[in-house]
């Protein structure tokens, strides 16, 4: 199948690209390279830099494709907050040009890179799919307004779709060869990181007060791998086309099902750098909830789509040794 990836060379979408190519999976990249390396996308795979909203960009990525799988967009909850005007005009008026422009091209399969910020502050843990949406900031809010827009032209028979409600991605890939390189990084993760090898300020901890077992937050993380083998599922799903018991749009959580703490994460850092994490902790971050956690019982009945990595030591490892390998990111390596 021939698939186009929007976003293909930033974090999760580069893994998910090599994850298709190692399918057999024919791909090509639209990236305007804002926020995605060029150095992520394998040589063979063909790279279109184009903005998304550029209709001559997305007619020529287009070309002969089959499926689409939507990761191109903006993340940043406090960017959101912000300057939301340009969240909406990227992940929705742009993201509605792509749909466009798909159903010019004759393309009607799409998978969509979603969140959990889609839900806002739970009302239950674990969270399933069948919570209520209600978004506290405007990257939640896109992201629900594009899920939207793909469920009503799914009922009206243009598009089939899938949406991947992602916890908190985490990790690199196991042979090392891609990792996490935003700017400015915002994920704990890394940054808990670059804090043990001396490589920025001391981690700021947004709060050690929650009614949690050690009082800071707690989030459910996904290796990126394991995010990567669910879009090669979800693309087949996407594929297969509606049956009786299955509508035309579905949307799954992808998580582990497991909630780890700011705390938790520290020590996970601080076995495998062998070095303390400095930190402080600070006053808590409007619109945290104490607890994110997935209920990915769907997925797994539905996708076939299980974490096979949701020990925090590996997803960390494998963080601990891109970081180690890349001081500057794609800028450089070993």
């Amino acid at each position: 199948m021939k698939v186009l990836v929007t976003g293909g060379a930033g974090y999760i979408g580069s893994h998910a690209v090599r994850e298709l190519r190692d399918a057999g999976h024919d791909i090509a990249v639209l990236d305007d390279l804002s926020r995605g390396h060029r150095q992520s996308v394998p040589p063979e795979v063909p790279l279109v830099r184009g903005d998304l909203g550029d209709a001559a960009s997305l007619a020529r990525a287009l070309a002969g494709t089959d499926a689409v799988i939507h990761f191109a967009g903006l993340l940043s909850v406090a960017d959101s907050v912000a300057d939301p005007a340009s969240y909406y005009r990227t992940n929705v008026v742009k993201g509605l040009a792509l749909l466009e422009a798909m159903q010019a091209a004759g393309v009607r399969d799409i998978v969509f890179s979603s969140t959990c910020a889609v839900y806002g502050i739970p009302v239950r843990v674990p969270i399933d799919e069948d919570h209520p949406k209600d978004p506290i900031n405007p990257y939640g809010a896109t992201k629900l307004a594009f899920e939207r827009a793909l469920d009503d032209l799914s009922r009206a028979g243009r598009l089939r779709a899938v949406a991947l409600r992602y916890f908190n991605a985490a990790g690199c890939h196991p042979d090392g060869s891609l990792g996490e390189d935003h700017r400015p990084e915002e994920h704990l993760i890394p940054r808990a990181i670059d804090a043990a090898l001396g490589r920025a300020e001391p981690l700021h901890i947004h709060g050690a007060d929650y009614d949690t077992p050690d009082g800071t937050c707690i989030r459910d993380y996904i290796h990126v791998q394991d995010l990567a083998r669910a879009h090669v599922l979800a693309l087949g799903l996407v594929s297969a086309g509606p049956a009786a018991d299955r509508p035309a749009f579905q949307a799954f959580n992808l998580g582990t099902g497991v909630g780890r703490s700011v705390q938790e994460v520290l020590q996970a850092v601080e076995r495998i750098v062998g070095k303390p994490v400095p930190a402080r902790v600070g006053p808590r971050r409007p619109g945290d909830p104490p607890r994110l956690v997935a209920a990915p019982e769907r997925g797994r009945r539905i996708l076939g789509f299980e974490s096979k990595d949701i020990a925090l030591e590996g997803i960390v490892e494998s963080a601990v040794r891109w970081r180690r390998d890349h001081p500057q990111g794609y800028g450089t390596g070993s």
